[in-house]
């Protein structure tokens, strides 16, 4: 099935959307109750919350795309790599399931908790890398269409990680009378999670023969990459040379590890992190394969993976620092008392406008059309049925879980406009380049931690959930300028035997600011003051002030570097 080469962006955009919508559902439905199932079901302080399960989760979980690009590139290719990861998913939410049946049993359960965090990490690892790599393989290098096909993409992660704190939150974060949080209720938030993920991977097994394909219409992703037909002037490495420098930067990854260790005193899963991220940069970049151009565009992608660093060190607090922010520093309450019939139509009339919206960018499956009608009729049919019934839906107060949706909310909202506005201005040559973009993703993360800082300011008690909205939708737009523009500069200037692994190489970047960002979460002055290189965090205020100067430093570097950077970019901007 051939696609067309302008209007409308292919069929298989939207079978790649649908799956990551509810990978992205299971991974940030299970996020946004971690840190509360760790402090409030197995009594945990937040140090260890922050720092220690939600830093190393989810750094892990940014770190495994690597095996999963390397798995998809010379064994299995993208389509069973993603099959793979997203029963793995499903598996290790399970587990999570379990551990908080018996979250009573705080050994126990912790001890099958990190092994369900280990496995979704994994699976983790071999969906998520395969499935963007698969999005660039929709279109031609030249297809100006690209960057516009990333940001709807990234729409669809977003979809996901909105639905997926409201469902999973919904069921898993429940209070008694004593506004004390019920541990029993997790499970079932945990649960939501790994029917999610079920639905994503039989979703891609159906649909993926007929609508993943390039614009030629032939099948994508079932061959590993490595079977690509060398470009002309490209070397080839010999075995010996490459298993030289796996050698060579293996021992200089392992001496790291006993720096970061008894140097830094860095827990084991922060050392095996960061040596890794530093083995594999030193592999990639001094692969003898790669040509004198080549090799110029992949280090513009370590520098724009380096700078996106501090960006995700800081913006992922959201689900660790912020989300304790919210259950105890926010003023959450909002009544509602409606029938639960009118809350399903309120929640089909948002879905209806969003599914026009994407079938005016996209062309859409017909059997997911037929689907999403069926579900339509079933949703009316509930309703109708509540409302004869007379079921009330009452909420006193918004769950701090549900916080972590708001990104994802604005995110939905301004995609589309961005998305407009890049290929607006790239009609008038006005687009700025991807680093520049960057630089202003990490300004407006900067300006989410100095509006929130005045907010929090000499206040006494709880303040006004305003503040983190406003946050979160300045760290949404600069989001938006960084991470979609990211991935498909990837896609650009990657070797095309390379993609896969350099597009793992840009979730690296993640797994080293997760896992920095993790310790700076546990910074958070809960149980009295903390420093960061000598700076005193006394209260809220000092705290998010160093998020404000972090992330302020950064965008200036990187905006005086990217001239730089462009000249080594070529053509691709």
């Amino acid at each position: 099935m051939s696609q067309p080469a302008a209007g409308k962006h292919p069929k298989g955009l939207f079978v790649l959307f649908f799956t990551e919508m509810w990978e992205r559902f299971s991974y940030y439905g299970m996020r946004a109750l971690l840190v509360l199932y760790v402090v409030n079901a197995l009594g945990q302080s937040d140090k260890y919350a922050n720092d220690d399960v939600y830093g190393s989760y989810t750094g892990l979980a940014f770190l495994t795309p690597l095996l999963g690009g390397y798995f998809a590139d010379r064994l299995w290719g993208n389509r069973r790599s993603i099959i793979v990861g997203g029963f793995m998913i499903a598996a290790g939410q399970m587990l999570m399931f379990f551990s908080a049946s018996v979250y009573s049993q705080v050994a126990f359960s912790t001890t099958i908790m990190w092994a369900g965090l280990l496995v979704i990490a994994l699976g983790t690892g071999f969906l998520k890398p395969n499935v963007s790599s698969l999005v660039g393989a929709l279109y031609t290098k030249d297809d100006k269409r690209l960057d516009s096909a990333y940001t709807i993409f990234y729409m669809g992660i977003n979809l996901g990680a909105f639905i997926g704190p409201l469902i999973c939150g919904g069921f898993g974060e429940l209070y008694d009378s004593k506004k004390q949080a019920i541990p029993e209720a997790f499970k079932w938030g945990y649960f939501a999670a790994a029917v999610a993920m079920v639905l994503g991977t039989f979703g891609f097994i159906w649909l993926k023969n007929k609508y993943v394909v390039d614009p030629q219409g032939n099948s994508i992703g079932i061959l590993p990459n490595k079977n690509v037909i060398k470009e002309e002037g490209q070397k080839t490495e010999s075995t010996k040379s490459s298993l030289t420098a796996v050698g060579i930067w293996g021992a200089i990854g392992l001496a790291m590890f006993f720096v970061f260790r008894y140097v830094g005193g860095l827990d084991f899963i922060g050392c095996f992190i960061f040596s890794v991220a530093i083995a594999v940069s030193g592999i990639i970049l001094f692969d003898q394969s790669l040509t004198p151009s080549e090799r110029g565009r992949v280090i513009v992608i370590f520098i724009s993976a380096f700078f996106v660093i501090f960006f995700w060190a800081a913006f992922e607090q959201a689900g660790s620092s912020l989300t304790l922010f919210a259950q105890r520093n926010t003023d959450r309450a909002y009544q509602v008392h409606t029938s639960l019939g009118t809350a399903i139509l309120f929640i089909l009339a948002i879905s209806v406008v969003l599914y026009y919206f994407l079938q005016r960018m996209m062309e859409i499956p017909s059997e997911l059309k037929k689907l999403f009608a069926g579900l339509a009729i079933g949703a009316v049919i509930i309703a109708i049925y509540y409302y004869v019934k007379g079921t009330p839906y009452d909420l006193e107060e918004i769950p701090a879980s549900w916080f972590n949706s708001v990104n994802s909310m604005w995110l939905i909202l301004c995609a589309p406009f961005l998305s407009y506005l890049w290929q607006f201005l790239g009609k008038k040559g006005l687009e700025p380049s991807s680093p520049k973009k960057q630089a202003i993703g990490l300004l407006l993360l900067a300006a989410g931690y100095l509006l929130i800082a005045y907010g929090v300011k000499d206040v006494i008690g709880t303040v006004s959930m305003m503040w983190l909205l406003g946050l979160y939708f300045l760290h949404t737009v600069g989001e938006l300028c960084l991470s979609p523009i990211g991935l498909s500069l990837v896609n650009k200037l990657a070797p095309a035997r390379f993609t896969s692994i350099l597009m793992g190489v840009w979730f690296l970047s993640n797994a080293v600011a997760n896992k920095f960002g993790g310790k700076l979460g546990g910074l958070i002055p809960s149980q009295g003051p903390t420093q960061f290189l000598g700076y005193q965090i006394n209260n809220l205020y000092d705290f998010f002030m160093l998020f404000v100067v972090i992330s302020a430093i950064a965008a200036a570097l990187l905006f005086s570097i990217s001239y730089w950077m462009e000249k080594r970019m070529g053509t691709v901007k």
